[in-house]
């Protein structure tokens, strides 16, 4: 029955995101909002992220990752496909 109140969403981040405490940020923000998932910096310059959870929350989540934090600037997001896991929590990925 939880699965019906739960959604997971999955990005690629461009833009000025890496070097400007994304990957902190989204942490802080996915925890507070009590999702489960991961974020990374990859190579192209980009930040990818994975969540799951209640789906106001995630709807939140995805609202402010369009802005991010204060010394980002979002270019755009790209949808990806979910992973069928998640971890217990929300974690950094290195």
């Amino acid at each position: 029955m939880r699965a019906n109140y739960e959604s997971s969403r999955a990005f690629k981040v461009r833009g000025r995101v890496q070097g400007v405490g994304f990957r902190w940020w989204a942490q802080h923000l996915a925890r507070s909002l009590g999702l489960k998932g991961t974020v990374r910096n990859c190579a192209d310059g980009t930040v990818e992220i994975t969540f799951r959870g209640a789906r106001e929350a995630v709807g939140e989540m995805c609202a402010r990752l369009e802005v991010g934090p204060g010394a980002a600037h979002v270019a755009g997001l790209e949808e990806l496909e979910p992973p069928d896991e998640f971890p217990s929590d929300f974690r950094i990925a290195f």
